[in-house]
């Protein structure tokens, strides 16, 4: 696994107080997690594909077990909802076709991204997964669900509709 190493000096965190100090790594990134998040809350459109990896990637590539996640999108692909269906173990999860259709009804979404991250560090699918992307876009599309992507989330990212897997 690659070591980064990442130069907080000119980053400051506030106190109570008023007083400033230099930021911790967990304060910076909690920081960037909000700052994301602000960007996706419900009704903003996806514009970019980076910045929907970017998104996931905060949201996602800090879990030390595989996590089954899934953005939920109106008719004009804004936000209604990002939401962890299913906690797996540090090399898979079961996700289950009947509970994801069940979030889309609730939702009442018009599309979704899927996305997982892979603890391994190794961004590509394996046959599991292109399998659960198939078997949920066909029961998703039942209810004229859309599904636009699935992006694997790890150091990098692997997305199933830039590799045509979707």
């Amino acid at each position: 696994m690659l070591q980064r190493e990442f130069n907080f000096c000119s980053l400051l965190y506030q106190e109570s107080d008023g007083k400033y100090r230099l930021a911790t790594q967990e304060e910076v990134i909690k920081a960037a997690r909000q700052e994301i998040s602000s960007i996706f809350r419900r009704g903003e459109a996806l514009t970019s594909p980076t910045v929907t990896r970017d998104y996931l990637q905060l949201k996602l590539a800090h879990y030390e077990h595989e996590v089954f996640c899934v953005l939920w999108l109106d008719n004009r692909h804004r936000v209604i909802a990002f939401e962890e269906l299913f906690r797996g173990t540090i090399d898979g999860a079961s996700v289950y076709v009947r509970e994801v259709v069940k979030s889309a009804l609730q939702h009442n979404a018009a599309a979704c991204i899927f996305s997982h991250n892979h603890p391994s560090g190794i961004p590509e699918p394996s046959q599991s997964d292109k399998h659960i992307t198939q078997r949920l876009k066909d029961a998703l599309s039942l209810i004229e669900v859309r599904s636009l992507g699935h992006i694997i989330i790890r150091e990098q990212t692997y997305s199933f509709a830039e590799h045509g897997l979707i």
